[in-house]
């Protein structure tokens, strides 16, 4: 069975902490903004967060003190949200509602991958459940991250099973594809803005942001932090309310932040541990490819839609990659996009829903009851 991360990662909040944990900051956000930049240089997708957490992770392993304090942690995870809501505007929720049957389909497959890939991870390697689930839901990587910080679970063993995932599918397809002259940069979620572009447009966004965040995780609420500001950014760009987004800067330090906190997780991880983490990681990335693939080709003749086109829109890896890649293989972006952001905010929302109802039968029966 999976043991759980130690919160000793992290270097202490509060007034104990010290000049040396300031160092160890430091030193942690240097090596993250490296590996990000590194990333973002060789094109490859989610550079921001898969860079930052892969650098941290290599010298979390090497045995460098890193670490993030919880306060900067939560200013992350608001960010973050913020950045991740603001992926919705009016032409994709039209764009929603003109494929129901499709957007049901891709909420139903990934409710089944998560199901079948948690299955496979409790009973073949062992893993507790609340690790497992977090692990096989698909296509959410910053949003999982953040729970099973704040649950405080493997978050080395999810992170090495999401991001591997997560290479194959959004880095391993673009790179062949840049090799045949079809490449593409890394994207922020949204378009950035600027601090004077309408500061009181952006003060209302990040106050509101705020206020039902901090509400949520006064009540409760797992990830409120992020959900929050994510269901608000949500809202107020869907609508038209608001057209203003975070800045680049702000944007790009918390995708680097939470890669950082994620990386710290991997504090006295042991090769032979790594190598069985990696092996569960391919494991559940052919459960999850099995399960998607018979939802494809289910649809194919169902809707008569192209291949190429579901299989884009199906494939559980980030936002920015899989629109890079429908617009290199010339496939509908719209549709693409319409797909990804349904799977995405309807992972996010359920997500905390069945955190609670989790805890719940952890108490009352223990693990192995859950998987029953």
């Amino acid at each position: 069975m999976q043991t759980r991360s130690p919160d000793s990662v992290r270097p202490p909040s509060g007034p104990k902490f010290s000049l040396r944990d300031l160092r160890h900051l430091a030193e942690t956000f240097a090596i993250a903004s490296a590996g990000a930049a590194l990333f973002y240089l060789a094109n490859i997708p989610a550079a921001f967060l898969a860079g930052a957490m892969v650098s941290v992770a290599v010298a979390a392993i090497a045995g460098r003190p890193c670490g993030v304090p919880r306060p900067l942690a939560r200013a992350c995870f608001v960010i973050v949200g913020l950045s991740l809501g603001s992926v919705v505007n009016p032409a994709s929720l039209r764009g929603i509602a003109a494929w129901p049957i499709s957007i049901a389909a891709v909420v139903a497959a990934s409710a089944c991958v998560t199901v079948a890939t948690t299955y496979y991870l409790r009973k073949v390697h062992g893993w507790e459940t609340m690790t497992a689930m977090f692990a096989a839901v698909p296509g959410a990587l910053s949003q999982v991250l953040a729970h099973a910080v704040e649950e405080k679970c493997d978050v080395r063993g999810i992170a090495v099973v999401q991001s591997l995932r997560v290479v194959i599918l959004t880095v391993g397809v673009p790179v062949a594809l840049a090799a045949l002259g079809h490449g593409g940069p890394t994207r922020l979620a949204a378009p950035p803005s600027s601090l004077l572009a309408a500061p009181a447009e952006l003060a209302v966004l990040v106050a509101a942001a705020l206020g039902v965040g901090l509400l949520l995780m006064r009540i409760g609420f797992p990830g409120g932090l992020l959900i929050g500001p994510m269901t608000v950014s949500a809202v107020l760009h869907g609508t038209g309310l608001i057209t203003v987004t975070l800045p680049a800067w702000a944007t790009i330090g918390g995708m680097i932040g939470l890669g950082a906190i994620s990386g710290s997780r991997f504090t006295n991880t042991s090769t032979g541990l790594l190598l069985t983490y990696l092996g569960a990681g391919l494991g559940a990335f052919g459960v999850a490819v099995a399960v998607t693939a018979a939802f494809v080709l289910a649809l194919v003749p169902t809707l008569h839609l192209p291949l190429g086109d579901l299989t884009v829109a199906f494939s559980p890896g980030a936002i920015d990659a899989m629109m890079v890649l429908s617009l290199a293989l010339h496939i509908d972006p719209v549709f693409v996009g319409a797909h990804h952001i349904a799977r995405f905010f309807a992972v996010s929302l359920t997500l905390p829903v069945v955190i609670r109802y989790v805890r719940r039968l952890r108490k009352d029966g223990g693990d192995d009851s859950i998987v029953k």
